[in-house]
């Protein structure tokens, strides 16, 4: 019967060491797997946060990109426009070195019939200057006086037309006159036009010149008609 106690209170025993052999085993999994847990969210937080620095890094190294390409295009357009400036500059003053050798006169009567005359291919380009006072038209019995001193340009040939009748402002612009070179087409006054109107169109031809501003216009063009200029 004491046998028997022994080996039940052994049993129980062993039992009682097997269960918590058990539950040792059993927590020391569960700290395992939790320990593994925190070693991979640690892990994967760490990887996110270097994606994160990576892809900062990325777009702080694309913005730079950005601005160095519009600085360096903004350097670009500048030197650009420079190089504009300094054509339009050297071409400017290559055109007024090819009129160094004439005079402001003979460029302002070449431009004038250049703009304003009505045949350019002239063979002699004639320069009449008229002083205030003079009449607009000397063949007539009655006529009115030029208010100012004037230049009359016209070619050496009737296909030429009529000329050109201005005064300069000395500023760019001229006053031009609209007094035709030859009155009434080269003939004596019709008798149609009375001593009034006569007078009363010479003065509307005085009162109502038409101010013109003078284009620099072609040199090489300028130069050619200087080379036909003939003052009277």
């Amino acid at each position: 019967m004491k046998n028997r106690k022994k080996l039940s209170y052994f049993s129980l025993l062993l039992l009682v060491l097997l269960l918590a052999a058990c539950s040792n085993g059993a927590d020391g999994k569960s700290e395992a797997e939790t320990a593994d847990s925190k070693e991979e969210k640690t892990a994967s937080e760490e990887d996110k946060a270097k994606d994160e620095a990576s892809d900062e890094s990325d777009s702080e190294a694309a913005e730079d990109k950005n601005a160095e390409d519009t600085v360096e295009k903004d350097s670009e357009d500048t030197s650009s426009e420079e190089t504009k400036d300094e054509n339009r500059e050297n071409t400017y003053e290559k055109e007024e070195q090819a009129l160094d050798e004439y005079s402001s006169k003979e460029i302002e009567y070449a431009r004038v019939w250049r703009q304003l005359g009505s045949h350019q291919g002239i063979e002699q380009l004639s320069v009449e200057h008229i002083p205030a006072g003079t009449p607009l038209n000397p063949d007539e019995e009655i006529s009115l006086d030029y208010p100012e001193d004037v230049v009359k340009l016209r070619g050496s040939r009737l296909v030429d037309g009529e000329g050109v009748i201005y005064s300069s402002n000395r500023d760019g612009t001229i006053n031009v006159y609209d007094v035709p070179i030859r009155w009434y087409g080269g003939f004596p006054r019709p008798e149609k036009f009375d001593d009034e109107d006569v007078l009363e169109d010479m003065e509307d031809m005085i009162n109502n010149t038409e101010e013109v501003y003078v284009e620099p216009g072609n040199d090489e063009e300028t130069i050619n008609l200087i080379e036909k200029i003939n003052i009277q």
